[in-house]
């Protein structure tokens, strides 16, 4: 089954994982090109279309964020508590993909409105068998909400915490 239109979001600051997540979803099926951004401050531009990403055509709207924790800057928790304070985006789903076992983490990821919390795999293969799984509930099975509002997030968004 091939997934068009289900634009994902990959938010990793390693180059490896990110490309290794990214041809994991292809090969999974997901065809609209998966978005990439290494730190919370290009993912803050990303999604309120600032900076590189003013564009529209820059920055497709994701249907789902891949979110790694350990960022340069501001974290991925930090990031993800300022997207859920987002009305225009805090039903977006959000995924987090980290190495991290940490349960202290864990728990404040799902205390700020986290979907889901996996943990990286070690191989290639189990990478694709998760993305399988992921990719198949998240776009077969589940019903996703609208995201509030069609109008320009620029004017919706709080601004992005400083140092990001």
């Amino acid at each position: 089954m091939s997934y068009v239109h289900h634009t994902v979001l990959v938010v990793d600051n390693n180059p490896d994982d990110a490309h290794f997540t990214e041809l994991a979803l292809q090969r999974v099926g997901v065809i609209t090109p998966v978005q990439t951004v290494s730190d919370a401050e290009q993912a803050f531009n990303y999604l309120s279309g600032q900076g590189e990403f003013a564009a529209a055509e820059r920055r497709p709207r994701p249907v789902l964020v891949l979110l790694d924790l350990k960022l340069p800057g501001n974290t991925g928790l930090e990031l993800l508590s300022w997207l859920r304070r987002q009305p225009v985006l805090k039903r977006l789903p959000v995924i987090i993909l980290t190495a991290s076992r940490d349960l202290a983490q864990m728990n404040r990821a799902y205390e700020l409105g986290c979907n889901s919390y996996l943990v990286k795999p070690s191989s290639f293969n189990a990478l694709v068998v998760m993305m399988q799984g992921l990719v198949q509930y998240w776009f077969s099975y589940n019903e996703t909400p609208e995201l509030e509002g069609r109008t320009s997030l620029l004017h919706h968004l709080e601004p992005v915490p400083e140092g990001a």
